[in-house]
């Protein structure tokens, strides 16, 4: 919900008790909110359009996913990880390849080692990429961490932001153990949405908003003043460094002094991790009263991740 109203996409919801609300400036669409891991089913099923989920959610349905579709795979926030973790007792095991010679010595004594998670297919995948091939699942939708010290499995399959709940309920992640990086993501249901003109229309509306509001946060817009006879000059100055030459270049218009003085305000637009840079180079070009704020959106020629989307 936040992360929709910092897009400028605003749910109005009567009651926090009411799992259906709708979006402001969007009469024919309509928001239902169900548990994350039933979201890609109801993508894939068509009873839903578009849904924000977790990456591993959607992935965990297979590469085989039906008419459902990866279309923003990262939103920038709900950041995890789905990892294997093993008790801290076991001092002996600290990777991966510890766990193929360990899978052989529980099937030489008449059983596979357990592996309580509610991500099976992931799990297994990784755990037969990297040679591990004797083990069982135990699927749970419970607390997994208490899985090995209840006695119903012996390692366990989960997401993990810290990894704090693992450490207090000693466990131990190992070397090779991460399976997926994870965050909040977009699915969605091309088959169903181009069925319907007004549906794509709103679907177009809400990824125009949230792929400008993440692209922003890439960027920061700097305007200084820089006194100078040439603004031609100035523009090639910036043009020479890239960090400080903006999207398309700099935005340079005449500043009205009261002394008539040559003054001229130049705008770029940066990457974050160059401003400083930016700033030092304005600096060195004369430029003086230098402000710094971040653009609410940044639009390309076209949609990305819609166009993207529609082109698949």
């Amino acid at each position: 919900m936040g992360f929709l109203r910092n897009s400028g996409v605003f749910i109005e919801r009567s009651s926090p008790r009411r799992y259906t609300a709708s979006i402001h400036g969007m009469p024919n669409t309509i928001v239902m909110f169900q548990r994350t891991g039933d979201i890609p089913l109801k993508v894939k099923e068509g009873s839903v359009d578009l849904g924000i989920t977790g990456l591993d959610r959607y992935l965990e349905m297979g590469v085989d996913v039906g008419e459902s579709s990866l279309v923003v795979e990262d939103l920038g926030y709900s950041k995890c990880e789905l990892v294997v973790a093993v008790p801290d007792s076991w001092v002996d095991v600290t990777s991966v390849d510890d766990l193929v010679d360990l899978s052989i010595t529980f099937r030489e004594r008449g059983r596979e080692f357990r592996i309580a998670t509610k991500y099976p297919n992931l799990v297994q995948r990784h755990f037969f990429n990297s040679g591990v091939n004797y083990f069982s699942m135990v699927e749970s939708s419970g607390t997994l961490e208490a899985a090995p010290a209840m006695g119903f499995a012996d390692m366990i399959a989960d997401i993990s932001a810290s990894g704090t709940t693992l450490r207090e309920n000693r466990l131990k992640m190992i070397i090779g153990g991460s399976i997926l990086s994870s965050q909040a993501c977009i699915v969605g249901n091309k088959t169903n949405i181009t069925k319907d003109e007004e549906s794509l229309k709103d679907a177009r509306y809400l990824l125009e908003h949230i792929e400008g509001y993440i692209r922003s946060k890439e960027f920061f817009s700097i305007t200084s003043n820089i006194k100078t006879d040439s603004p031609a000059r100035t523009a090639s100055q910036i043009r020479e460094k890239p960090w400080i030459s903006g999207l398309k270049g700099p935005t340079i218009a005449k500043v009205y002094t009261a002394d008539d003085e040559s003054w001229y305000s130049v705008t770029v637009v940066v990457p974050t991790h160059r401003l400083i840079e930016a700033v030092d180079s304005l600096r060195q070009a004369g430029g003086e009263s230098i402000t710094v704020g971040q653009p609410r959106y940044v639009f390309l020629g076209q949609g990305q991740a819609y166009e993207s989307w529609m082109r698949e």
